[in-house]
């Protein structure tokens, strides 16, 4: 998200760092719930959906799958590639993005939808592209939603992070969210065939809660729930002659999420077991993609 601290930044020591977590609800800061795989991947899909609509009261909220981090491309640049729903100050209801983090340049926040409401899903992925080493595509429902992005150094060296996200903007703020991630599938090559997570590193921090039914399945939320979306407006009658209100500005971009995936070499063991734990799980295949590329093939 175009942000004035990126997405990126948003985690820099997230998934192995020891230091104390932030509270989220009064928290001015980054905090977590979610699973990074163990092993380094070449793409993540999950299916992702909006359980409520956000209430956020400064910064942002999200729900992301992606790979990089801070610190992680060439000579200590930051790069990465993620994908997801974002919430934001004075809307109740939700974005579909992608962001992209080339080294030396800006992180670029691009909204595919502006209509995330209660209940929305969506199939969501980032994969490396077939034969084509370090260039990663963004897709959304089994199409592709970037162009191919060149991350220099990204070919297996990254892991796999699905995360919600909450970031109180630098304010003592109490932002809401509830998200449900399920089937989180990761391809080791290039293009390739997708499987369940084998082995992940449970995140959890703040007043953000991580329900984990599997290895690659679970719910992540605040403490507090969002009240229910209010329900939508009907369309006004043809025959009415008062016209429609105009729809409420956006809020002013806030920092996107940033991946914290590697902030860090990846201990034998997490180095802080209140945050991070690891779970394992027995291997699920999954059919290869015809397509070399279409990240919808689901276990």
């Amino acid at each position: 998200m175009p942000r004035r601290t990126t997405l990126a930044s948003l985690a820099a020591g997230l998934v192995f760092a020891a230091a104390p977590a932030a509270h989220a609800c009064g928290s001015t800061g980054y905090s977590y719930a979610g699973i990074s795989s163990r092993a380094k991947v070449s793409g993540v899909s999950v299916s992702l959906t909006s359980l409520a609509a956000p209430a956020v009261q400064n910064g942002h909220v999200a729900g992301w799958v992606g790979v990089g981090g801070p610190g992680l491309g060439p000579h200590g640049s930051s790069e990465w590639i993620q994908v997801g729903y974002s919430g934001f100050p004075g809307l109740r209801v939700g974005s579909l993005y992608y962001e992209v983090a080339l080294p030396g340049s800006n992180p670029r926040y691009v909204e595919v939808s502006s209509n995330i409401h209660q209940g929305s899903k969506h199939r969501v992925a980032v994969l490396e592209v077939g034969r084509r080493h370090g260039w990663w595509r963004v897709w959304v429902d089994g199409k592709a939603v970037s162009r191919p992005y060149h991350l220099p150094g990204s070919h297996g060296a990254w892991r796999a992070i699905a995360t919600a996200e909450n970031w109180g903007g630098g304010m003592h703020a109490c932002n809401l969210y509830s998200y449900r991630f399920d089937r989180v599938i990761v391809a080791h090559h290039a293009g390739g065939t997708w499987n369940r997570l084998k082995s992940v590193y449970r995140i959890q921090g703040g007043d953000n809660r991580l329900l984990l039914s599997s290895t690659s399945s679970f719910t992540a939320r605040t403490s507090t729930l969002p009240r229910p979306e209010e329900p939508r407006a009907p369309t006004a009658a043809k025959s009415s002659p008062a016209p429609a209100p105009a729809p409420a500005t956006p809020p002013a971009p806030a920092p996107t999420p940033t991946p914290t995936v590697d902030a860090a070499p990846a201990p034998a063991t997490p180095t802080d077991p209140a945050t991070t734990t690891a779970v394992d799980a027995a291997p699920v295949r999954t059919p290869p993609d015809p397509d070399a590329g279409d990240p919808t093939v689901t276990p």
